[in-house]
Parts: C-alpha cells; structure tokens; sequence
C-alpha cells in the first residue's frame, strides 16, 4: 500500500478498493459485525500482543484469543464459536514453550449493544503461568484463585478497529487511550445530492474538524484536541465520491504522546517524514487481517492509540 494522506501524485492511496458491486457486497456482509482489539502486554519479560476479535452473526456472538510475540510469530489461538455450538463460560488450558496459558470466559449473563462486543456483565481473563495479564469485563473470577485480578491484569489497550454504518450520519463510542474515557464519535459526511460535499467530526457533540469541498479533499488529515491529547485523524472517503458507493469509507484517530508529538502532523499538512511513520498503520484498514493490525501497531510503537473506523452505507 501506497502512503495515505496525499490526494495527487504518486503517494496517493485507495485505503478500501472494491473492484465491483458484488464483492464490496461481500466485504461489508463479511466486516459488519466484527471489532477487533489489541492489547500490549508482557510474557516472561517480553512484550507480546493480545488480540480479541468479537464476532456477531445468526448463530449468536462469537470470540477470538489471539497472542503474538514482537515478532509477530503467533503463540496460541483460540476460537470461541457462536453460542449455538459452544458454552457462554468455559476455560481452555494452553501450554507454549513449557509456559501455561489459560483463557477464561464468562458470556452467560452478557449484555450487548448493537455491535459484537459485550457491554457488561461478562468476563475475559488470560492467565500466564497463573500469573493474570488480561481481564476485561466487569465479572470478578473468584474461581480463578486470583485475589485480586483486576490488579495483576498488565496489558494496555493499545489499537481498535471497528465497522460502523449509516446513511450520512454514523456514530462510535470510542476512547483515545488506554483506560481513557470513553467519547462519542459522530461522523457526518455528505456526499451525494445537490450540496457540496463536506465532512465534519464531532466528539461529545462538539465539533472538532469540517472539511469543505470534499470532492478536492477526499483524503487527507488534521490534527484535534480531546482530553488534552493530540490526535492525528486521517480520511478516505474515495470510494464514495467516485468508485463503487458500497464500499466503505476509512477514518483513522491516531493519538499521540506528548513525548512524540514531533512525528505527527502539528498544522494538518502534508509531509513525507509523518506520512512514512503512519501510514504502515493503514496497512490493514481495507483487510480483515487481524494480524496486519499487530503488525502496524509495532511499527508504531510509542505513538499512543490507534482506532479505525470503517464506514459503510446501509442500502
């Protein structure tokens, strides 16, 4: 994939490209309830990364544990099937390398939104040699023999990619950091029908950027402000301006830490030393490659949060 943000030239990139109707179809039945989270932690000193996959289709909601190693060699994995064909609380005991990995999970109770992803009362534990490296959930798993699991818990959120729809307006709960508050992402865009096209992004009802003239801007990014953290967001809405209107749009949210913040963008222009440290993040936006997400994520390492967006229009 080419670099993102530039419109003209040679570095201009289609971040979702869909040769024609049918498979864009296909892509949007495929991706539409499907969220994927990354979380960094630390196993035997060495950083690895978690990735759960929540799934929803007709036979119920669905998981997936991946854990990878820095150099992205996948440790173990293990796939929780719909309700249909599986129990809502199990266990699965793994052994890696003579270490012990156990996954806990308790669905019974869960409550879920519109989306795959469970709301509350439900819990997701990764142990490593009985030592707790993941909880996520608000259940307490006393039957784990962990006195307090919550605090042995070390992993840091760290990326998310998620599918969103809509007609022109489409809206995310979303968080810019690890353990950050939790926001509300409305994305408006027009683009069809006698006005000019634009593009506007608010966060709590606020708006913090608008893009006029989209049909000149239909890549690009600008820099915001939320919670005192510097976001860089990117946008790729080509698809819906002059290729194939069922494919989806992408937008990126990256966040940077203070102690990085020369690497991104602080006007909202365009240059090749900030282009070359995002754009290998967008690597994976246009596929369901959930390891083309760990592997951008640690090219970017000490760059904060990644969150992307794929916005489709319901028919």
């Amino acid at each position: 994939m080419r670099d993102f943000p530039s419109c003209f030239g040679e570095n201009g990139v289609q971040v979702a490209d869909f040769s024609s109707s049918s498979s864009s179809r296909a892509a949007k039945t495929a991706h539409q309830n499907l969220v994927s989270c990354v979380y960094q932690c630390k196993l035997r000193g060495r950083l690895c990364l978690i990735t759960v996959t929540w799934t929803k289709n007709l036979m119920g909601q669905g998981v997936s544990v991946e854990i990878d190693d820095a150099a992205n060699f996948c440790l173990c994995k293990v796939d929780i099937k719909p309700w249909l064909f599986s129990k809502r609380k199990g266990c699965r005991n793994l052994e890696v390398d003579s270490s012990k990995i156990d996954i806990f999970w308790d669905l019974t109770n869960a409550k879920f939104g519109y989306g795959p992803e469970p709301l509350e009362k439900f819990y997701l534990a990764v142990m490593f040699n009985q030592e707790m490296v993941l909880h996520l959930g608000d259940l307490k798993r006393e039957v784990l023999g962990v006195k307090d699991p919550i605090h042995g818990s070390n992993a840091v959120f760290v990326a998310k990619r998620e599918h969103i729809f809509g007609k022109k307006l489409y809206g995310a709960k979303a968080q810019f950091c690890d353990k950050g508050k939790t926001h509300d992402v409305t994305i408006e865009c027009e683009t069809l029908g006698l006005n000019e096209p634009y593009l506007v992004i608010c966060v709590d009802s606020k708006t913090v950027m608008k893009v006029k003239k989209l049909n000149w801007k239909f890549r690009g990014n600008h820099t915001i402000l939320v919670d005192g953290l510097i976001i860089e967001v990117f946008w790729d809405v080509h698809n819906w301006l002059f290729g194939n209107s069922l494919g989806d749009a992408v937008f990126m949210f990256q966040t940077c830490l203070s102690n990085n913040a020369d690497k991104l963008w602080t006007t909202g222009s365009t240059t090749s030393k900030s282009v070359l440290d995002l754009s290998s993040v967008l690597n994976w936006s246009s596929s369901s490659s959930s390891r083309q997400l760990r592997e951008s994520n640690n090219q970017l390492q000490g760059l904060g949060f990644t969150l992307v967006l794929h916005a489709w229009k319901n028919e």
